[in-house]
């Protein structure tokens, strides 16, 4: 989508998003029965409306209700102008590796144990 590129739309002086914004990308569901698949990385390159992110996935756990995070650093390649993402824009200070769930008073929140506490229960986080 072009409002990624450029200002014009939302008033600001600089892309939204631009290589070296943190995102905290929520895939959403079609079917209750989807798996609850979030992303948080960093932008390392932009072509187009394709953002390469790279970062950590995070699976809901509803046995544990619980978000897990997968060990391994990977890089994926969204398009988060597109329909099916919800899309968080974090600090860019935020050092993404030190972020987790945590699940506080019925409310999933991704956080860095101090500072940043990013509530995610308005996205459907959990029950």
């Amino acid at each position: 989508m072009e409002w990624l590129n450029t200002a014009e739309v939302t008033g600001m002086t600089e892309p939204a998003i631009k290589v070296g914004s943190k995102l905290h990308i929520i895939t959403r569901r079609r079917f209750e029965t989807d798996i609850r698949r979030h992303f948080i990385g960093e932008v390392i390159a932009i072509s187009g409306e394709l953002q390469e992110i790279r970062g950590y996935a995070f699976i809901f756990k509803s046995g544990m209700n619980e978000f897990k995070k997968l060990p391994e650093l990977r890089i994926r390649i969204f398009s988060v102008g597109q329909e099916g993402f919800i899309v968080n824009k974090l600090p860019e200070d935020i050092a993404i590796e030190s972020l987790q769930y945590r699940l506080v008073e019925k409310h999933f929140v991704v956080t860095n144990g101090g500072t940043f506490n990013l509530d995610i229960n308005e996205f459907g986080g959990g029950h």
